[in-house]
């Protein structure tokens, strides 16, 4: 081979190199402000169903594309020094209140045995005191961490905006005894109660 044409083979090179190496963050780009991103789990306010130190890639596409929904596990800015992830309970328009150590949804009993243990009592806190009703906001909603005694939540804080979420809990890849898909909750009511199920 001419040194001319191994000069023009290492530049075809070079430029195909560079033209995917650009192309492949250009999607790496996309897929983290559009579509997902990693977030790391600090704290035990999610206990035991989301513990310190765990990775989780949240999906983006559900804040914009779809509506929230009641049990689903978001991500979010509160404060500019610190992303929180904690469950939603409460839905623009409903009526929370915390009374007995429970949760009610529009004078309905939230069952929540599907993520936390039956004997978990829920008390009030500094914004919502027990036997206080309020109404979530719209474009608002009303958080609380599984691990209620040590959680620091809506119940202290108040409610969390639409535009302060970055995502919902999709994927959990790290440690690999949890490698897989973040169960969804669904809730049936009957009579004065709303019975949470994992799916």
């Amino acid at each position: 081979m001419s040194s001319n044409k191994f000069l023009d083979y290492i530049k075809t090179f070079l430029i195909d190199f560079l033209e995917t190496g650009v192309i492949t963050v250009a999607i790496a780009v996309v897929i983290y402000i559009f579509i997902s991103s990693p977030h790391i789990v600090v704290g035990d306010s999610m206990y035991p169903n989301f513990v310190n130190g765990e990775y989780l890639i949240n999906n983006k596409l559900s804040i914009s594309l779809s509506q929230l929904h009641r049990g689903e596990v978001i991500n979010f800015q509160f404060d500019p020094t610190e992303e929180f992830i904690k469950r939603i309970i409460g839905l623009p328009g409903n009526t929370i209140e915390l009374k007995n150590g429970h949760v009610y949804i529009n004078g309905k009993k939230l069952d929540e045995s599907a993520y936390i243990p039956k004997n978990v009592q829920t008390f009030g806190g500094e914004f919502l005191p027990n036997n206080v009703k309020i109404i979530v906001p719209q474009g608002e909603y009303f958080v609380m961490g599984d691990n209620r005694e040590v959680s620091y939540d809506s119940r202290s804080w108040g409610f969390v905006k639409k535009s302060s979420i970055h995502g919902t809990a999709w994927f959990v890849f790290w440690p690999l005894s949890k490698f897989g898909f973040v169960p969804t909750v669904t809730y049936t009511t009957k009579g004065n109660v709303m019975y949470s199920h994992l799916n």
